[in-house]
């Protein structure tokens, strides 16, 4: 493998978020992978993984799904095998979104919350959604197959004010 940036294989993403104060609706935040085909790369999602799926051919899992954020350090964990994944695939968008259930709700207005994108021991990349605290929903990383090199990582922090469903219909759209 390269550096950091080159030849990416298999990585992790791990949310966080501390529980709902007591008496208060609670909230929940999922993570959302998105695939898109080396052809239309922009295009409407081939698949979606999040919580209660995985990818149809396993090289994307959610391992960890919890609906309220209680336990110890991250919560919730999504295993991405990239290179596993077919040719026929060229990228794969990882976001964030906040169930809006219990009415409207920011990164802001969760506390403890937290992202970690690694690659066995390497961090890749780590963030707290602070630039993004007027979101409801955030994309985190893409990672981009390119050609004889495998895959490379980058960090794409970018806020929507949109559901979980309206998000995963845009987060892969090219950013204008």
């Amino acid at each position: 493998m390269g550096g950091l940036n080159k030849g990416v294989g298999k990585v992790e993403v791990t949310l966080k978020w501390d529980p709902s104060p007591i008496g208060a609706p609670e909230h929940d935040l999922d993570i959302i992978a998105g695939v898109y085909t080396t052809e239309d790369p922009y295009g409407a999602p081939v698949y979606l993984v999040h919580f209660g799926s995985r990818s149809p051919d396993g090289t994307i899992t959610l391992n960890r799904d919890s609906r309220t954020g209680q336990g110890f350090g991250y919560d919730e964990a999504m295993t991405v095998e990239l290179e596993r994944i077919a040719p026929a695939y060229g990228r794969v968008v990882v976001g964030v979104a906040i169930q809006q259930g219990g009415g409207r709700r920011t990164f802001g207005e969760v506390a403890g919350r937290g992202v970690l994108v690694r690659e066995g021991h390497v961090e890749l990349l780590a963030d707290d959604f602070s630039a993004l605290a007027d979101s409801t929903a955030a994309t985190v990383v893409e990672f981009t197959r390119d050609g004889a090199d495998g895959w490379e990582y980058h960090p794409i922090p970018r806020g929507f004010d949109a559901d979980p469903q309206e998000f995963a219909a845009r987060m892969g759209a090219r950013q204008v």
